[in-house]
């Protein structure tokens, strides 16, 4: 499924991101909203040659993508395997010599980036070049307290003046000691490199958020979650609401869901997510609360051709995957949120009476619920208003017809899996 949209994907012009002074969003220098739609490219920087990565950087646009993940030093090989170019991030694995065709390179595709409207979200490396190694090529140790902070005021001056970056630590490893003051000297460097103009935040490991570590560093403008690719039908709204209570408030986002086409819990046999998996992650979490969300798909992550070798179980060549249905309905979600006053609002399950594990969010006049099942919800309602049924397939609406105050039953037009639906109230007073 192919989703149009036209112009840039975020106006720049707006200035550049921070936190909201609730702490719960993200928001332009002017105050205009910024929904985090991300997409998983890790490795962007490392497998594609500037024409593909155009290629690759258009689709998204269409698709209402605001912000591509990607890492600067890949988690495969990223120290042996050169880029489409040629080159190595490093001479002799050194991060004190780095090769300037190499981050030119990457200077390249963000620019790119930027063309489109689109943010890059900067990972300066994968986490298992720092450590632990219970997993990836490593080496472990690569970046330690002694270098990182070097390596990383050298990216941040090199992309100080761009403002379409944010800056990721980690890469799917936890922030323990021995790791946590490499972590910091890294985020302490591309700030004093870039003066401190981009956001910075962390990928953790799978089923945790940066929360777990992070909370009280200073640094952290925003947390990160990775509910990963273990099960079907996952709480990662538990997550969301979990760093929603912290305090201070921080804002917080699925950066890694269910990748559409994984195999489930890394088990072929036991199936692929698909679409309505994706889907179901993204509104459950940014409906408790999330200042965005991040779509993910298995073979473009790793931007798969049939002439490599696949990693967890990837089939589709990544110009085909690009096509997967899940990518394309992302832009719904963006289009229903911005639809609506986007600042202010706020999770609130007190509204649902009965539904199964329905999730809510209100805002200044309106109710939204989401269903992942279909079927119907039972929501306590103040107010009389109208109604409206949005199909997260399609974009499209039908009207629910207006309301008394009460307790109303809504009937969603189908109920089953992969029938999921957003009930919108519209009212002046349609909240408890």
């Amino acid at each position: 499924m192919t989703v149009d949209s036209s112009g840039p994907s975020v106006d720049f012009a707006h200035g550049d991101l921070r936190v909201t002074a609730d702490g719960r969003l993200l928001a332009h220098a002017d105050g205009t909203p910024f929904f985090y739609l991300g997409d998983t490219a890790w490795e962007l920087f490392h497998r594609l040659t500037l024409a593909e990565a155009e290629d690759y950087l258009e689709d998204r646009r269409r698709k209402g993508f605001t912000v591509i993940q990607a890492a600067v030093v890949s988690e495969f090989d990223g120290l042996t395997e050169p880029n489409a170019n040629g080159d190595l991030p490093f001479a002799e694995g050194d991060p004190a010599r780095p090769d300037e065709g190499y981050f030119a390179a990457v200077e390249v595709i963000i620019d790119a980036a930027a063309r489109q409207g689109i943010l890059i979200g900067v990972l300066p490396t994968w986490g298992d070049k720092v450590g632990p190694q219970a997993w990836g090529t490593g080496p472990e140790g690569v970046f330690h307290a002694g270098n990182a902070r070097a390596y990383g005021r050298m990216l941040g001056e090199r992309l100080r003046d761009r403002p379409n970056v944010i800056w990721i630590l980690g890469g799917d490893r936890p922030a323990d000691p021995p790791y946590l003051p490499v972590w910091r000297e890294m985020a302490a460097g591309v700030a004093e490199g870039d003066g401190g103009r981009h956001l910075r935040t962390y990928h953790p490991v799978g089923w945790r958020s940066s929360s777990a570590w992070l909370h009280g560093e200073t640094w952290m403008d925003f947390h990160m979650i990775q509910s990963g690719h273990g099960g079907r039908d996952q709480e990662n709204a538990a997550f969301v609401a979990r760093d929603y209570a912290l305090v201070p408030p921080k804002p917080t986002m699925d950066a890694e869901a269910p990748y559409e086409n994984h195999p489930i819990n890394w088990k072929p046999e036991l199936g692929r997510f698909d679409d309505a998996d994706v889907r179901q992650a993204a509104y459950w979490a940014v409906f408790a609360g999330a200042c965005g969300h991040t779509y993910g798909c298995n073979d473009e992550r790793q931007f798969y051709t049939p002439a490599r070798k696949p990693l967890m179980s990837g089939c589709l060549p990544w110009r085909e995957a690009l096509g997967l249905p899940g990518s394309g309905q992302m832009l719904h979600l963006r289009r229903l949120l911005e639809s609506r006053p986007y600042l202010g609002r706020v999770p609130d399950q007190r509204v649902i009476a009965a539904g199964e594990r329905v999730g809510a969010a209100r805002g200044d006049g309106y109710v939204l619920a989401y269903l992942p099942r279909g079927g119907a919800v039972t929501l306590r309602l103040k107010a009389a208003g109208t109604a409206s049924w949005y199909d997260v397939r399609t974009g499209a609406w039908s009207a629910a017809g207006p309301f008394a105050a009460g307790e109303r039953v809504f009937a969603a037009p189908s109920a089953g899996r992969g029938e999921d639906w957003v009930l919108v109230v519209d009212g002046g007073g349609a909240a408890i």
